[in-house]
């Protein structure tokens, strides 16, 4: 079955880009209805920088009228409608107030077919206002306040700064409801919603069934939304109250975003079959890249083995062979494993716990019967089911790796256990072979012990697009001058078969570190070559040393020097570790401008001119004297002779220590590692992650809160709780200060590394006063109200007239 279906919310990504030419229509000169206009069928107002408008409208093949908010380009592209229910058949409407100030639709009858409803009885002044969001607000003239808004009441379009609620306690939703048809704007079988208990997600329901869910949220993003994992797209936040009610938003940017559910549950952008909710039945596994797109998970087969042949697959699957912890009742001799599959939307009904490491959330499952499943995700901690696998996708190259519960047989396949039949008949006969076998192994490791070193060679270019490394044959082995080659064997035996708790291992007397890249890193030969030429060609203290590598087959290893105190963000954000009590504020100082000499460095001082371009806590590591190391180059791009800056259409990295100019325009140079770095400061300075929010009340980031307590000379409020500041006072609030001149939208407006440092150092001692950061606030920066700098007024309008019109979708 090939059927291409359309879903809004299932992919978040139609942005429409509006060129705002104000709309020739004849309307009021007003953004705003007061108790001494009368609003008629033909009349309109328009938002203050005439992006939205509120007047009259029919949808297509139908004369009947109702008031709504639509562009000002385009009147068929309509976002909320007030009378959904109880349209005009005529063009009598008007729009009045009534005496308690709500605002009234009546008809040529004089009846009321739709109101604000504000249920205050008491006579009261009010008036109504468009703005430039798409809201329209109803004020309380008297009080200066909001008493109601059409975005607590949605029709079929979420738009920015519009919220998707969930309360957990009273049941209370605001969500969104698709027309019953193109022509008849009445709400139809399809609704979307927040469902916040346990861990939260987004849905379509099809009258209250089901119909598709995001996937959970992990702080960041919706992990079943293959395409939120790109870093241009981690827009949306989702946070609570203290009474219980959930928020997610879209944050406020300089595109115009616009989700419309449709009155057939689906969306703007082509789907396939896998997106609808439990497509696959009872653990069946979903892939639109397979034919037939159902699968049984590995351990499972059909139910009904006809049906499924059939394409029918909603009964799903069952087990094979029966799990043996639930026959024996006892943990201590379960024959049971664990079958990884990688870059999953992990089935619906999972049950939350937190934890930093993976291996607690196998443990408590292995230790309980009822657990068929477990996942890990450093935004959500463990999950596990209890319940049948139901709505569980495969993507390709993205999302979570979940762990399905098998009786240990079914983790073979045919050949393997032909092998262990085979294994204790041939041992009998091998013995004598095996002793002979081990013992020259043991004389070549003590003759020769981290196998041959080779030379090797390796070609790249620096071209002035700055293109990283070109391989003369990606099939061959790959060679480098002078950098020691390990067998995948030796690291292998050193490493106890990479168990990860022993990454670790000794080469000529030194203890080494191992990275081995595996698939899900999404680290490709150009990416491993780049960071093999570009540290190797590096010596600097302030810079991990790469001791070797390892290419064989599909494995991809670097040998760096060991660092026994870890990375910084495991010193910083870990609770349970010890370091955060050592990482006094001389320490941090220390970090701080040891990263920035490393910086340095690559940008000024090696021979070659090195753009890290992912600079972030985890990729500073720490040796035994706390000295900070720069490592992961595999992102970085060397520059050849006299450019600044390079432009490239893949933009990698970690979303929220990206400069501005690189994730919206993909232009990067040393002023976004200077943002990066800014970043990193902050999150030294606070001990606290920059992708949270650190003020509910007013949705502020890490630099939002770092500016705002900056600015209001509080900035000892914003500093870590472990550290002793009175003493170093002066010079922790110094540091934020030129941690937020990092941080300035524009590059031009940021210092260079080694301007930093004299500052950091007090060589320059007058420092300019930076402005408000770009992402300092999550939504409307006029309902935050801090700052007294103005921007320019590109930055101020947010709905540039310099954007390219695109096709709206009319009705």
């Amino acid at each position: 079955m090939n059927t291409k279906i359309v879903h809004l919310y299932p992919q978040f990504l139609l942005f429409v880009l509006i060129f705002l030419v104000p709309f020739p229509c004849f309307c009021l000169q007003t953004d705003t209805l007061t108790s001494n206009i009368t609003f008629r069928d033909s009349d309109t107002i328009i938002s203050g920088r005439h992006v939205f408008k509120l007047g009259f409208f029919s949808p297509e093949n139908t004369t009947n009228r109702y008031l709504g908010v639509f562009y000002n380009v385009s009147e068929e592209t309509v976002v909320w409608i007030a009378n959904r229910a109880r349209p005009l058949n005529d063009s009598s409407g008007t729009i009045t107030f009534s005496r308690n100030g709500n605002l009234v639709l009546t008809n040529g009858r004089n009846e009321t077919l739709w109101s604000t409803n504000v249920t205050d009885t008491s006579p009261r002044n009010t008036s109504a206002q468009i703005q430039d969001n798409g809201n329209l607000v109803l004020h309380d003239t008297s009080m200066g306040s909001i008493i109601w808004e059409s975005f607590a009441y949605p029709s079929d379009v979420f738009l920015p700064t519009m919220r998707v609620t969930d309360n957990i306690y009273t049941g209370h939703k605001v969500g969104h409801s698709a027309w019953t048809n193109r022509s008849d704007p009445k709400p139809g079988s399809f609704t979307s919603a927040l469902v916040a208990l346990n861990i939260p997600q987004i849905f379509i329901f099809n009258n209250g069934r089901p119909h598709w869910r995001s996937g959970p949220w992990n702080g960041m993003i919706l992990t079943g939304v293959p395409d939120m994992y790109s870093p241009y797209l981690a827009l949306y936040s989702l946070w609570n109250d203290s009474e219980g009610t959930f928020y997610f938003t879209p944050h406020e940017g300089t595109f115009l975003t616009k989700l419309t559910l449709n009155s057939t549950g689906n969306l703007v952008q082509t789907i396939n079959e896998c997106d609808i909710y439990g497509t696959c039945g009872p653990f069946g596994s979903c892939n639109v890249r397979d034919s037939p797109i159902c699968s049984c998970i590995r351990g499972f087969e059909p139910v009904n083995k006809e049906e499924w042949e059939s394409g029918n697959w909603t009964s799903g699957c069952a087990r094979r062979r029966q799990l043996q912890c639930s026959i024996s009742n006892n943990t201590s001799g379960n024959r049971d494993g664990f079958l990884r599959l990688p870059f999953t939307k992990v089935p619906d009904f999972a049950e939350q716990f937190q934890s930093r490491q993976p291996d607690v959330c196998r443990t408590r499952c292995l230790s309980n019967c009822s657990c068929i499943a477990y996942a890990h995700d450093s935004g959500i901690g463990c999950m596990s089911w209890s319940e049948p696998l139901v709505d569980f996708q495969r993507f390709d190259g993205v999302g979570i790796d979940i762990f399905i519960r098998l009786e240990s047989t079914e983790l073979y396949n045919h050949s393997d256990r032909l092998l262990a039949i085979i294994i204790p008949v041939v041992l009998g006969f091998a013995a004598i072979s095996i002793v002979i076998f081990i013992a020259w192994c043991w004389n070549k490791r003590k003759g020769k012990r981290f196998g041959d070193i080779k030379v090797f060679e390796v070609e790249h270019v620096i071209s002035s697009d700055s293109s990283a490394i070109v391989l003369n044959d990606e099939t061959e082995k790959v060679k480098v001058k002078e950098l020691p080659l390990f067998s995948f064997k030796t690291l292998s035996n050193a490493t106890d078969k990479f168990h990860e708790k022993n990454l670790l291992g000794r080469a000529k007397g030194k203890v080494i570190a191992v990275k081995r890249l595996s698939a899900a890193s999404g680290q490709g030969n150009e990416e491993f070559m780049n960071e093999v030429v570009v540290i190797s060609k590096l010596q600097h203290r302030n810079l991990v040393r790469l001791i070797g590598c390892c290419v064989e087959g599909e494995e991809k290893i670097l040998v760096y020097e060991y660092m026994p105190n870890k990375s910084l963000d495991v010193c910083l954000f870990d609770p349970d570790h010890p370091s955060q009590m050592i990482l006094d504020w001389k320490k941090r100082f220390n970090i701080i401008e040891g990263v920035g000499i490393g910086l340095l460095y690559l940008h000024k001082d090696s021979r070659l001119k090195i753009i890290h371009r992912d600079l972030k806590p985890s990729n500073v590591l720490l040796d035994e004297d706390w000295n900070p190391k720069i490592s992961d180059f595999g992102m970085a791009r060397i520059f050849g002779g006299n450019e600044d800056f390079g432009n490239t259409s893949r933009v990698v990295g970690t979303y929220g220590y990206m400069a501005p100019e690189y994730s919206m325009e993909g232009r990067f140079s040393e002023k976004s590692d200077v943002y990066s770095f800014g970043v990193l400061m902050l999150e030294i300075i606070s001990g606290k992650k920059n992708m949270h929010y650190y003020n509910h009340e007013l949705s502020l980031s890490l630099l939002g809160w770092a500016w705002k307590l900056w600015n209001e000379e509080n900035g000892l409020d914003f500093v870590d709780q472990t550290i002793e500041s009175s003493i170093f006072q002066g010079e922790i609030v110094r540091c934020i200060h030129i941690a937020l001149l990092c941080i300035q939208e524009f590059s031009k407006d940021r210092p260079t590394v080694q301007t930093v440092l004299s500052m950091l150092s007090r060589e320059i001692i007058d420092l300019p006063r930076p402005e408000q950061p770009i992402f300092a606030e999550k939504w409307n920066r006029s309902h935050v109200g801090i700052g007294t700098t103005q921007r320019s007024s590109q930055t101020e309008n947010p709905y540039s007239n310099d954007l390219t019109i695109t096709v709206l979708d009319g009705r």
